[in-house]
């Protein structure tokens, strides 16, 4: 894969407006990028929900306040039927995904993935958008598998698309220091362009505030944009901040505050002028900001979450309503539309049956 040129003129003014520009113009670029993907008053959203199915993990990521060592008491594994009465719930109130994430648990066989999904597509049909790339890799070296392999399998056992946790900040320096037993950059980006090879859209995601420096930041904008133009298999890019509080080994970071992210995700929209859509982070940042984020490069308010629990086991707990989300869009001034994983609208015709 292509390395980032750090002494590029490119990154080098990517970097300077990211450190130098004002907030109100880097918002105004930003907001000048939105409105050339998305000319139209619309901000869109979808209903889904998180399931995870796991909470035992070995790879012992030093900001997870969410995880559980084998043999811990409080260590789980979803049943098959749990999460089918998940869905079932979910699909209740007009959902029409679920996002399927857990740890790296060593003691789950692979066959157990494959009829999980063969089970929810029979059972409770609905779109399945699970599997980060890490949890891919370690599927592939604990089984034995190549990455196309798992994907393939994954794949023709029911799995949609691939979401982008675990993205983190995509330079290895950074990644060693914070979560070396998990995929590093190659691995991850590996993962996406396989999957966008075998004809499959994902997510890529950005944490920062990991003590990273603003460089490695620009660097892991510059590598998801590379790789798009390659492949084209990303539909959305979401970013936010560390949630420091309620992790052990990091609580002594400073949470950057909601200029530091405006500025992130507006850079991240000038920059990513190939992927089509960007999330507001309203979970982690609020609804405000999560309101202003719509002016700073985001044409998504991302998800209704009728569960989550990663963020939330760090301290963090921002909730809302379907009535709340319309509401704070309107507000914010502009139309809501709920969608699908790959950001088609859903007809208002469906929503209202």
């Amino acid at each position: 894969m292509t390395v980032t040129d750090r002494t590029s003129s490119d990154f080098r003014a990517a970097l300077d407006l990211y450190e130098h520009a004002s907030l109100l113009e880097l918002g105004r670029l930003a907001d000048a990028e939105r409105r050339r993907h998305h000319p139209e008053s619309t901000v869109t959203y979808i209903i889904d929900r998180n399931i995870n199915y796991t909470n035992v993990c070995v790879a012992d990521c030093k900001f997870c306040a969410f995880y559980r060592r084998p043999r811990n008491r409080e260590g789980y594994v979803l049943s098959f039927e749990e999460i089918g009465a998940k869905i079932d719930e979910c699909k209740a109130i007009g959902g029409v995904q679920i996002l399927l994430q857990g740890g790296h648990n060593p003691y789950i066989p692979f066959e157990w993935y494959l009829e999980l999904m063969r089970y929810i597509k029979r059972n409770h049909p609905i779109h399945i958008h699970g599997f980060s790339p890490s949890e891919v890799v370690f599927f592939s070296e604990r089984y034995g598998l190549s990455v196309p392999e798992v994907v393939r399998q994954l794949k023709a056992a029911g799995l949609d698309s691939i979401p982008g946790g675990g993205g983190e900040i995509l330079v290895d320096a950074i990644r060693q220091r914070v979560a070396r037993k998990k995929a590093q950059t190659e691995e991850w980006l590996g993962v996406q362009e396989e999957a966008h090879r075998q004809g499959m859209k994902t997510s890529v995601t950005m944490m920062y505030g990991l003590g990273e420096s603003s460089a490695d930041r620009i660097e892991h904008l510059f590598r998801v944009r590379e790789l798009q133009a390659r492949t084209g298999g990303f539909t959305a890019f979401i970013c936010w901040p560390l949630q420091p509080e309620g992790t052990p080994e990091m609580s002594h970071y400073q949470k950057t505050d909601a200029v530091t992210y405006l500025r992130t995700l507006a850079i991240a929209r000038i920059i990513l002028d190939n992927v089509p859509n960007l999330q507001s982070s309203w979970v982690t940042m609020g609804h405000k900001v999560g309101q202003i984020a719509l002016r700073f490069g985001a044409n998504d308010y991302g998800s209704l979450m009728m569960e989550e629990n990663v963020v939330s086991a760090a301290g963090t707990t921002y909730r809302t309503t379907l009535s709340e989300i319309d509401r704070l869009i309107r507000d914010a001034g502009y139309d809501p539309r709920r969608r699908r994983q790959d950001y088609s609208l859903i007809d208002d015709r469906e929503v209202a049956a």
